[in-house]
């Protein structure tokens, strides 16, 4: 399929920092870019997966811009008329209420991380968030797209305010024949971080208890039961770090 992705800008009179939801015959998932103080647009990014998801494509977008990868959303034609309720409120706005937060997202989960993304690359001084374990499991690497710029900037931003502590970014290739990379050579930041295979999980939340000693950890996941299940295990095993982790959930289903 030619077309994998659209992006759409909108212009709310109010917004929160999550939440945006499309209603339609079928569901298909969608990844957003939410309003900022500096920002006063958001984006709808929805990937075409066939079904009534085509059929809005060809709605927004002449037939000649179709062959994109990811497609611009500035056209010159005149667009329908979309009405959008929110927006509503997400667990994960938690996230930024604890010094330190581990956020996992699998695959098309990373949708609620997004708009916390867009906040901290605003500006993450407000918050009590100090330090971010940002871990995104996909099967494909095209799935990296989807963000790719904004985790590059993000991470720029924080080497270059001093704070190369504050995020630390781990993408996950799940599913591959062979050594992949984010193709770009603005996104070698990234190519240094993407790790073929599952994460580690024991280890993962060991190394965090120890450099995390005696603090209150934040582990907000969206994503395959699966992942859920081993994170809240986790989440509840004792350390002998003195780290507590709170477990936290949010699916789309």
């Amino acid at each position: 399929m030619g077309c994998s992705c659209i992006l759409s800008p909108f212009w709310p009179t109010s917004a929160g920092p999550t939440g945006v939801w499309f209603s339609g015959d079928r569901i298909a998932w969608l990844v957003l870019e939410c309003p900022t103080e500096t920002k006063a647009t958001f984006g709808v990014h929805l990937k075409i997966v066939g079904d009534w998801t085509e059929r809005f494509r060809d709605l927004l977008l002449p037939p000649s811009s179709q062959d994109s990868e990811i497609l611009p959303f500035i056209q010159s034609r005149n667009y329908p008329k979309l009405y959008i309720d929110g927006p509503f409120g997400s667990p994960f706005e938690e996230s930024l209420n604890y010094e330190v937060s581990l956020c996992v997202a699998g695959g098309i989960g990373v949708t609620p991380f997004a708009s916390i993304l867009n906040t901290l690359l605003d500006d993450w001084k407000p918050y009590k968030l100090r330090r971010l374990y940002f871990i995104w499991v996909c099967r494909d690497i095209q799935s990296f797209h989807w963000f790719a710029d904004l985790l590059c900037v993000l991470y720029n931003k924080f080497w270059q305010e001093n704070r190369p502590d504050y995020v630390n970014i781990q993408l996950y290739l799940s599913q591959t024949d062979g050594i992949q990379k984010i193709i770009g050579e603005k996104y070698q930041a990234l190519n240094s971080r993407l790790f073929i295979g599952r994460p580690r999980w024991k280890l993962l939340f060991d190394e965090i208890a120890k450099c995390n000693r005696g603090k209150t950890v934040g582990v907000f996941c969206c994503g395959p039961n699966s992942i859920s299940k081993i994170l809240h295990k986790l989440s509840n095993r004792n350390n002998s770090y003195g780290t507590r982790f709170e477990y936290n959930k949010e699916s789309f289903s």
